[in-house]
């Protein structure tokens, strides 16, 4: 399967109290060309990985309405937005208005990733965003379902990057995981909310021990030739 064909994939993902945000377009934050924006960059960070000499897929739940909704990558909020596309070559073009919305979850994630000098995807169990009926502005958990869907997704990412480690954030992330791709192949870490964030970045640095670094890199570095 190609970048191209796990994009359009996505796209035809459709659940009730979902939002898309490679295809749908919020009416309140998102400008004009918000899903094209948030489209193209899923495609060009695909490539980029699979062209890379990939270290780790880090694999969370799904998005949130303060993050992945708002800038279609996993794990990410406006905040890092930037942090995120640079690090592959990309122009950041932020697909939203307003003033940049910072993500908890997001926040800790980026405190470990701006200092690992390994290229590294970031994805969701459930690609999309799921809220709470009558409030798109919320987070729930997604259904089994939505998750059946999500992992036949991820283990297409997984076999098209070919990364050297899977990193499963959360039980839930490294249940579907385990199960997926096999429990000898996933790290666990614990999920930083909810008082996890200070285990969370134990066990992130005991994973990349002797490899956090005090600045961003280039990840074009690790390219395959």
């Amino acid at each position: 399967m190609s970048s191209k064909e796990i994009l359009n994939a996505i796209k035809q993902m459709d659940f009730e109290d979902t939002f898309n945000p490679y295809f749908e377009r919020c009416s309140v934050y998102d400008s004009e060309d918000a899903a094209e924006l948030r489209c193209h960059y899923l495609v060009e960070m695909l490539e980029r990985a699979a062209a890379s000499d990939l270290d780790a897929i880090w694999v969370g739940r799904d998005l949130g309405y303060r993050g992945g909704r708002r800038t279609g990558l996993a794990l990410t909020d406006d905040v890092h937005f930037s942090d995120h596309l640079v690090r592959w070559g990309l122009d950041p073009k932020r697909p939203t208005y307003g003033d940049p919305v910072a993500e908890r979850t997001a926040a800790v994630i980026w405190d470990i990733l701006l200092r690992v000098n390994e290229p590294i995807f970031l994805w969701n169990v459930f690609p999309l965003h799921p809220f709470e009926k009558g409030d798109p502005f919320s987070n729930r958990a997604h259904n089994a379902r939505e998750r059946k869907a999500g992992t036949e997704i991820l283990v297409k990412i997984v076999e098209y990057i070919k990364p050297r480690r899977i990193i499963a954030i959360g039980n839930d992330a490294f249940k579907v995981l385990s199960a997926a791709c096999g429990e000898d192949r996933v790290s666990k870490v614990r999920h930083p909310s909810y008082g996890g964030q200070t285990e969370f970045l134990s066990t992130m640095r005991n994973l990349y021990e002797g490899e956090i670094i005090e600045r961003e890199v280039d990840l074009f570095s690790h390219a395959k030739s």
